[in-house]
């Protein structure tokens, strides 16, 4: 399904700085350090909406998480889908431009491009896929916080207006995000596999 043309195309946004990444870890005497410090390495840009793009921050494969050694789990080449893999968790920043940035785009290949070929608007009725183009669903649990600006958590039967510094908990339903102000939004999302169906 895509977003509704319109008539005359909006200057799109310009891209986002890329959020600033400390990580610590500990030397060889095992001391405490910071090992890393500036710009996330990783960032995903889906070519159709050029205001839309995401930095993955750091990831984990299991539970308990590894905190052993200083690799870098979100590098720069970093292949991701939007969900983490099975025990595990993804915290990611992501920009979202207005409503109007998506105007003509194709969503399933955005979906695509940010999910790795697999389309998570799958389990979605119809009638909210209707209601706005960006509904999807998958299967975390996902704390949702507003770092700037506004954007309307969608459900199902419901909305609300989330602001900074808000928080959202979403337990693996069928949701979208619409940006229906003229700013960009940026939200961090803790992604955690979970179990069940929302």
């Amino acid at each position: 399904m895509s977003a509704q043309p319109s008539e005359a195309q909006p200057e799109r946004a310009p891209l986002r700085s890329r959020p600033r990444r400390v990580v610590t870890g500990e030397n060889e005497q095992g001391r405490s350090i910071i090992i890393s410090d500036g710009p996330a390495p990783h960032q995903t840009v889906p070519a159709a909406v050029p205001g839309m793009q995401a930095s993955v921050l750091w990831v984990t494969d299991c539970s308990p998480a590894r905190i052993d050694g200083n690799e870098d789990t979100a590098p720069a080449d970093l292949q991701v889908a939007m969900g983490p893999s099975t025990g595990g968790t993804i915290l990611r920043i992501a920009d979202f431009p207005p409503d109007s940035e998506f105007d003509g785009v194709d969503l399933g290949e955005v979906f695509a491009h940010i999910n790795r070929g697999h389309d998570p608007r799958s389990g979605v009725p119809e009638d909210s896929s209707r209601r706005h183009f960006f509904f999807h669903k998958t299967p975390t649990l996902d704390y949702a916080i507003v770092l700037e600006g506004e954007i309307w958590a969608l459900l199902d039967d419901d909305e609300t207006c989330l602001k900074t510094g808000d928080v959202l908990i979403q337990r693996a339903t069928s949701h979208s995000w619409a940006n229906r102000s003229d700013q960009p939004a940026r939200m961090a999302f803790i992604l955690i596999d979970a179990e069940g169906d929302g």
